[in-house]
C-alpha cells in the first residue's frame, strides 16, 4: 500500500529524531483566596531570566497567558458545537490577547456575542471552520489521485487556523501544480531530513538506585541488548493501579516491540554521560500515531519519581500543577538534558509529521530550538504540563545557537515537533501527571 500523508490533516516541514452548556468563559487569569492565580503560585521567580530572553515576558505575563490559552481552547470546544456556521478557530496574539475567528453564518451574531462576553476579541474571517474542513478534503482526495512519487514528497497538510486558509508542505522535489479549485492554497516547500536513531555507548552501573530526585528534563540512556539510546525524562506519573512512573518518548525505546515482556529495554539515568544504576524499564512504548512511553519504576528507585516537577537548570523546579492543550499563540518552555530550558510560543495544533518511516498524528509544534538528547522531554504551559518532545528540523546542528544563525541564509527556522500530553493520557485511562 502507498504510504501517504494525504489522508491526514496537518502541516510539517522537515522532522528528526532526537535522540541523544452556555458559554461563559474568562479571558483573564483568576486569582485564588490569596490574590494569586493558582499558576503564578507555583511559578519560581527564578525563570524570569529565561522568559525575558526568550519571550521577553515577566514571569506573571507568561501566566496570564497561560491561563488566558486555555480559556480559549474551552471556548472553542463548545464553540464547534453551538456555532458550527460561523465558528473559525482560536489564537493567542502577539500581543498576548485572546482571538477567535468567524465567518459569516446563521449563528454568527450569538457567537460574537458569546466571545465578546467572555472577553475575547473577534475577528472577521472568509471561511468558518467546517468550510476549511471541507477544502481539506477536497485536497486530500486529490492528492490521493496523484502517483506515488509525487504524494510521497508531500510532508503534510493542514487548516491554517490565523491564515483561515489550507496549506501544503512538500519536498521542493515534488513540483507538484495543484488544480484550479485548490489554487488558494498555499504551499510551502521543505527537504525531508532524515535522521537515524543516534546509539550511545552505555554502560550502567551496578548496585542500588540511589540519588537525587529525577526530575522531567533529566538525561536517561536506555538499552536493549548492545543498543543504547540517549533521551530525556518527561512527566512523572502514576498509572491505574497507582504505580510510579514516567512519561517519556517512545522512539526513545530501542526494543519497542518488547516493552512491558520480560526483554523490555532497560532505563538508567545519567549525569555528565555517566549512567547510573536501573531505575525501571519501557512498560509500553508507541510510535505510530503517538509518539510516547510509559516508564514503569523500580520499587527501589520509585521515590526519586515521586516528585511533580521539571529541571530548570540552576534554579528552583517548575512544579507541575495540571495539564493543558495546546493552543496557537500560547508560550510554552521545555526542559531537555542537551539544551536545558527555554521558551517559545505554539505555532501549529493539530498537525502530522512524517519521521522516518513513522506517522504522528494531531501534534503540535513550536518555534523552540531542540536538538539531539532532548527527546522524551517535558513541554509546559505556566505551571500546566502540555506535551512532550518529539522530533525537530535542527535536530543534528551542534548548537541552537548556529541552527539560529542559519535562518540569515535561507535555512528553515527551527520548529519543535511534540505530542500533546492530554493525548497520551486520553489513550492510557488512569494514566496521570503527578500535579502534587
Amino acid at each position: 500500500m502507498r504510504s501517504s500523508i494525504a489522508r491526514r490533516a496537518a502541516v510539517f516541514g522537515s522532522a528528526a529524531l532526537l535522540l541523544l452548556g452556555p458559554i461563559t468563559a474568562v479571558a483573564n487569569a483568576e486569582p485564588n483566596e490569596s490574590g494569586v492565580s493558582d499558576q503564578a503560585a507555583h511559578l519560581p521567580v527564578e525563570l524570569a531570566d529565561a522568559l525575558q530572553h526568550d519571550l521577553a515576558l515577566t514571569p506573571d505575563q507568561f501566566v496570564s497567558r497561560s491561563e488566558l490559552a486555555q480559556k480559549l481552547a474551552e471556548f472553542a470546544a463548545i464553540a464547534r458545537v453551538q456555532f458550527p456556521d460561523s465558528f473559525a478557530g482560536v489564537w493567542l496574539d502577539d500581543l498576548g490577547k485572546g482571538v477567535v475567528a468567524l465567518a459569516d453564518g446563521r449563528d454568527k451574531d450569538a457567537a460574537r456575542e458569546a466571545a465578546e462576553k467572555a472577553g475575547f476579541e473577534v475577528k472577521d474571517v472568509a471561511q468558518s471552520e467546517q468550510a476549511l474542513q471541507s477544502q481539506l478534503s477536497a485536497l486530500n482526495s486529490w492528492l490521493d489521485s496523484q502517483p506515488a512519487e509525487v504524494a510521497d514528497l508531500v510532508r503534510g497538510i493542514a487548516v491554517d487556523v490565523v491564515g483561515n486558509g489550507v496549506a501544503l508542505t512538500a519536498d521542493p522535489a515534488a513540483g507538484i501544480e495543484l488544480p484550479e479549485f485548490l489554487k488558494r492554497t498555499v504551499v510551502h516547500t521543505a527537504a525531508p531530513l532524515l535522521v537515524p536513531p543516534i546509539v550511545a555507548d552505555l554502560v550502567p552501573a551496578t548496585g542500588s538506585a540511589t540519588g537525587d530526585a529525577a526530575l522531567g528534563g533529566d538525561a536517561f540512556g536506555a538499552t536493549s541488548g548492545n543498543t543504547g539510546l540517549r533521551c530525556s525524562f518527561g512527566f512523572n506519573g502514576t498509572d491505574g493501579s497507582g504505580r510510579t512512573v514516567n512519561i517519556s518518548a517512545g522512539h526513545c525505546d530501542p526494543n519497542r516491540a518488547a516493552a512491558g515482556t520480560s526483554n523490555s529495554s532497560q532505563v538508567f539515568p545519567m549525569v555528565n554521560n555517566q549512567t547510573g544504576p536501573r531505575v525501571g524499564y519501557f512498560a509500553k512504548s508507541s510510535f505510530d500515531g503517538r509518539d510516547y512511553s510509559i516508564i514503569n519504576i523500580d520499587d527501589n528507585a520509585k521515590y526519586r519519581f515521586e516528585n511533580n516537577s521539571v529541571r530548570v537548570p540552576f534554579n528552583r523546579s517548575v512544579n507541575i500543577t495540571g495539564t493543558a492543550d495546546p493552543v496557537v499563540g500560547a508560550p510554552v518552555c521545555k526542559a531537555g538534558s542537551t539544551t536545558g530550558f527555554s521558551c517559545g510560543v505554539v505555532t501549529g495544533v493539530n498537525r502530522v509529521a512524517k519521521v522516518l518511516d513513522h506517522t504522528l498524528d494531531n501534534g503540535f509544534t513550536t518555534n523552540i530550538c531542540v536538538l539531539q538528547g532532548d527527546s522524551g522531554g517535558p513541554i509546559v504551559s505556566g505551571t500546566l504540563a502540555v506535551g512532550i518532545t518529539s522530533a525537530s528540523n535542527v535536530a543534528t546542528s551542534p548548537l541552537c545557537e548556529i541552527a539560529q544563525a542559519e535562518t540569515l541564509f535561507g535555512q528553515e527556522a527551527p520548529t519543535q515537533y511534540a505530542t500533546p500530553i492530554n493525548d497520551i493520557l486520553a489513550a492510557n485511562p488512569g494514566l496521570k501527571v503527578r500535579d502534587y
